[in-house]
C-alpha cells in the first residue's frame, strides 16, 4: 500500500548561481521599465501609451524570466519536475497585462498618493499573478500546497516594494532614483518569489507528473528570446530625445513625433 510522504523541496540546486542571474534579469527588466515609465510621464497624456506599453512589456517579460531561471535551481526530490507550456505562456501574459494597467493607471492618472498606492497594488499583484500561475504550471507526482501566511506575506511584499519602486521614478529625478527603483523593484521581485517558494509543500503520493516539459527546455531559450526584447527597449531609450526632466532650455520647433509620442527636432 502507498502511503504519502512529504518531499524534500530544494530552491538551490545549483548554490547562487540561479538567484543571482535572476536578480539581475529582474533588475534588468525594472530598470527599462521604470525608465519607459519616467519618460512617457514627460509627455502629454495622449502621447504616452506607447512608452507605457513599453514599459508594461520590459517590466513584464523580465519578472516572467527572474521567475523561471529561479525555477531552473528548483529540486524536488524523488520526483519529476515539468511545466504545463500553455498555463506558463499564460503567466507571461499575465504578468505583461496586469503590470501593464498598473503602469498604465498612475501614467495618465498622475502620481497623486491615491493613485500611486492603486497603481502599486496592481503591480505587485501582477507580480504575484505571475508567480502562482506559473507554480500552477508545475507538475510534481503528487500534490502541491502552500502555506496561506507566507502567500499573503509573499504579495505584500510585491505590493509595497513595487509601489516604492514607482514612487521613486515619479518623485525623484536622476540616474541615482531610477538605478535605487531598479534595485528596489529587483529586490521585491525576488523577495516574493523566494518567499512563496517557501510557502510550498509537496506530498507525493504516486501520481504521473503529467506531460508536460521541464523548465530547462523552455525557460532559457525563452528569457533569451526576452533579453532581445529588453535590449531593443533599452536601445529605443538611449536613442530617444532626453526628457525634460534635465532642464534642457526651450528647443526648436518640432517637426515629427516617434512612436512613442516623443517629439523629434
Amino acid at each position: 500500500m502507498n502511503h504519502d510522504t512529504m518531499a524534500h523541496l530544494n530552491g538551490f540546486q545549483y548554490g547562487w548561481v540561479n538567484p543571482v542571474v535572476a536578480y539581475l534579469i529582474a533588475c534588468a527588466g525594472a530598470a527599462i521599465g521604470l525608465r519607459c515609465t519616467a519618460r512617457a510621464m514627460t509627455l502629454r497624456p495622449d502621447r504616452r501609451f506607447g512608452w507605457l506599453a513599453l514599459a508594461a512589456g520590459a517590466f513584464g517579460c523580465g519578472i516572467w524570466s527572474m521567475h523561471f531561471i529561479a525555477m531552473l535551481g528548483f529540486m524536488v526530490d524523488a520526483s519529476t519536475l515539468v511545466y504545463d507550456i500553455p498555463l506558463t505562456l499564460l503567466s507571461l501574459l499575465v504578468a505583461i497585462v496586469v503590470v501593464g494597467l498598473g503602469i498604465g493607471f498612475v501614467g495618465y492618472r498622475g502620481k497623486s498618493t491615491g493613485t500611486l498606492l492603486v497603481s502599486g497594488l496592481l503591480t505587485g499583484c501582477g507580480v504575484a499573478g505571475m508567480h502562482y500561475i506559473g507554480m500552477a504550471a508545475m507538475q510534481v507526482e503528487g500534490r502541491v500546497s502552500y502555506d496561506g501566511l507566507l502567500v499573503a506575506a509573499s504579495v505584500a511584499i510585491a505590493v509595497a516594494a513595487a509601489t516604492a519602486a514607482l514612487w521613486m521614478t515619479l518623485n525623484v529625478k536622476g540616474l541615482p532614483a531610477a538605478l535605487g527603483a531598479a534595485l528596489i523593484a529587483g529586490v521585491a521581485v525576488v523577495a516574493m518569489h523566494y518567499t512563496a517558494m517557501a510557502a510550498v509543500g509537496v506530498t507525493l503520493d504516486g501520481r504521473p507528473a503529467g506531460d508536460g516539459t521541464p523548465a530547462s527546455q523552455f525557460a532559457l531559450p525563452l528569457a533569451v528570446g526576452i533579453m532581445v526584447v529588453l535590449a531593443v527597449a533599452g536601445i529605443a531609450i538611449a536613442l530617444s530625445p532626453q526628457d525634460p526632466e534635465g532642464g534642457s532650455g526651450p528647443a526648436a520647433e518640432p517637426i515629427r513625433v516617434d512612436l512613442f509620442g516623443q517629439e523629434r527636432y
